[in-house]
This record gives structure tokens, C-alpha cells and sequence, in this order.
């Protein structure tokens, strides 16, 4: 008996930046679909994917990193996130005001809990009314004076400790709503 198909958002870190890493959208979804992903949509150049399959989140991070590394000759790091895991982020914001300027707000999605956070590191290099929350294996970052100017988003995750990939608000709501839409 084969376990059933599970809606997944795979959140590629590092490609289709600044001319480094390039991997055109389609034949990302096209790799999915020869893994065996079913109902593969892409959103956005930076790497967003949902799909559905069978198996577990750690099998299918290392097969799509894998498969890429093949096909494409680089390995971007792949954090695969439930539908279910994705949603408890968003309603858990801890920034609700910031959801009027999405841009100001990202969501840092860790590959682990971090086990030794350097949180006085964090708080020490914060600008102005830059806040975050660090709640499990997401890194909430507000920074109303842009993402460019926050010290916070550029070393976030040498204090954390871990690898992460993060998506500004604007992002995660889409994703969520191109996951409903199509049902998964």
C-alpha cells in the first residue's frame, strides 16, 4: 500500500540570482514532474514550487538537489516545507501591522531548529524599528526601512546558526493561494 500524495512547497535558495544559478522556472517544474511530482506550479523566478508526492520531506529535498545538481551543474539547497507547515507560519506572524508594507516583511524558513541561536548577536545589530521573532524553524524579520538597509537580513543566519532561505510576505501569501487554487 503506497502512502498518498502530500502537497509540498519546495523553496529553492540561491538561484536566478544576479545572473548566478539559473534555472528557468519550466524546466524546474518539467524535473518535478520526472521525479514523479504531480501538479507542479512554479511562482516567481527565486524558487517557489508546489506539488504534490508521496514521501517524506527529507527524501524529496535530497532528490530534487540531487537531480538538479545533474541536469544543471550547480546544487541549490531545497527546503521542503508542508502546505500545512507553510499556512501555521503565516497565521503565527507576529507582525500583523507590517502585513500593510509586505515588502518590509520576510519569513526566514530555517532547515532545522536552531540549537544555539546567538539571540544577543541578533538584537545587537538591529537598526531602528527593525524587530524579529524566532519562533521554532522560522526566523520572522520585520524591517520597515527595507530589506536592503537591515544588517539583520544580512547575517541572520551566521547567528542562528543554520541554514535558511527566506520570502517576503508578498511571497507566502501567493503561494498559499496558488496551493488552494489548485486544490492541494
Amino acid at each position: 500500500m503506497s502512502k498518498p500524495a502530500k502537497t509540498w512547497i519546495a523553496l529553492f535558495r540561491g538561484i536566478n540570482v544576479g545572473g548566478n544559478n539559473p534555472l528557468p522556472m519550466k524546466a524546474l517544474a518539467l524535473l518535478i514532474e520526472e521525479l514523479g511530482g504531480t501538479q507542479v506550479k512554479t511562482y516567481i523566478q527565486s524558487g517557489n514550487v508546489i506539488f504534490q508526492a508521496a514521501g517524506s520531506n527529507a527524501a524529496w529535498s535530497a532528490r530534487i538537489e540531487n537531480a538538479v545538481s545533474r541536469q544543471f551543474g550547480f546544487a541549490p539547497r531545497v527546503l521542503l516545507l508542508s502546505r500545512n507547515e507553510l499556512e501555521k507560519a503565516a497565521t503565527a506572524n507576529p507582525f500583523p501591522q507590517a502585513i500593510a508594507e509586505p515588502r518590509t516583511l520576510h519569513l526566514a524558513f530555517l532547515a532545522e531548529r536552531p540549537t544555539r541561536p546567538d539571540i544577543a548577536g541578533l538584537n545587537a545589530i538591529k537598526r531602528g524599528a527593525e524587530a524579529f521573532v524566532l519562533d521554532g524553524k522560522v526566523f520572522y524579520l520585520h524591517a520597515p526601512a527595507g530589506i536592503g538597509q537591515s544588517t539583520l537580513a544580512a547575517r541572520y543566519e551566521k547567528l542562528l546558526g543554520v541554514p535558511a532561505t527566506a520570502r517576503n510576505w508578498n511571497t507566502v501569501v501567493k503561494v498559499l493561494e496558488l496551493a488552494a487554487q489548485q486544490g492541494l
